[in-house]
């Protein structure tokens, strides 16, 4: 049963533009006792903006434990929260997920004010299926361990979401095109819903040459929706079989490791050929030479 005392708001702000916030989220953050901010400096902005000046309380991925006993107090105390981010919904690749999971345990009322989301946003001027789709966020920083993150995802089939730093957007476009294919279709979001919003569209390999020759495609707040995997009637676990070919070709020559592996998995030996082979220079169409 509910406890009839504090309320915790999940408010969605918007991603850029500003006639993006609802009405309900307007009166939402007007209402509330206290608003927890991933940036209090940032969400001053927004206050302001519509004329609003109310308590606020940082709340980001370095001080939500620490912030927690106070947060519940309050609302054990009866007060109204607002947790917001820095944009769009809180807790998809933001703070909160503590908060509401704590305060949601302790019989709090946890209610969604929902809004804009810049999943959501690419997805529907993607072009791309959206019936299914998953979310991955932010990948690592680290190509290896990017690389290695993207090789799990290769064989995914559903419409895959992530975000990049414009730092990063042009290596990972290129990994993508490694380990997903160069003909893989996608879409690069750019600043969505802001003055200068750009939706690039093409083939990932097209994407990447893309991402080095245009200066502006590396700015801004970026989303990346790729196409997903054509499916397959395989029953080879991809995973098994990199993992078997990536030890086999430390010990054994790529023809050998490939018809191994193949015994091994299940799978041809031309899908395991293609792996021993790969970033090698060797032609992977014969694995029996």
């Amino acid at each position: 049963m509910v406890k009839q005392r504090g309320r915790l708001q999940v408010v969605a702000t918007p991603i850029g533009n500003m006639g993006d916030l609802s009405t309900r989220a307007r009166q939402a953050l007007e209402s509330a006792d206290l608003i927890a901010a991933e940036d209090t400096r940032h969400t001053q902005t927004l206050l302001q903006a519509i004329g609003i000046s109310r308590p606020m309380l940082s709340l980001h991925a370095y001080n939500e434990t620490q912030r927690l006993p106070d947060l519940l107090a309050r609302l054990e105390a009866g007060e109204v929260i607002a947790l917001v981010s820095d944009a769009g919904t809180p807790l998809l690749s933001d703070p909160g997920y503590e908060l509401v999971s704590q305060a949601a345990r302790a019989g709090f009322e946890v209610l969604a004010i929902p809004g804009p989301s810049a999943i959501t946003t690419a997805l529907a001027v993607a072009g791309l299926p959206t019936s299914r789709f998953c979310f991955e966020g932010f990948l690592p920083a680290r190509e290896r361990e990017r690389r290695a993150e993207l090789a799990k995802l290769a064989h995914e089939t559903r419409t895959l979401v992530f975000f990049e730093a414009p730092h990063r957007i042009a290596g990972t476009l290129a990994d993508l095109a490694s380990e997903f294919g160069a003909d893989r279709q996608a879409v690069v979001a750019r600043e969505l819903t802001k003055t200068h919003e750009t939706i690039y569209r093409g083939k990932l390999g097209e994407l990447r040459q893309q991402a080095q020759d245009d200066a502006n495609f590396q700015r801004g707040e970026i989303t990346i929706v790729v196409h997903g995997a054509p499916p397959t009637t395989s029953t080879v676990d991809p995973q098994l079989l990199r993992r078997a070919v990536d030890l086999l070709s430390k010990e054994l020559p790529p023809s050998r490791a490939a018809a191994i592996a193949a015994q091994l998995t299940g799978a041809t030996r031309n899908e395991a050929y293609a792996l021993a082979t790969r970033g090698t220079g060797d032609t992977p169409s014969d694995p029996g030479e």
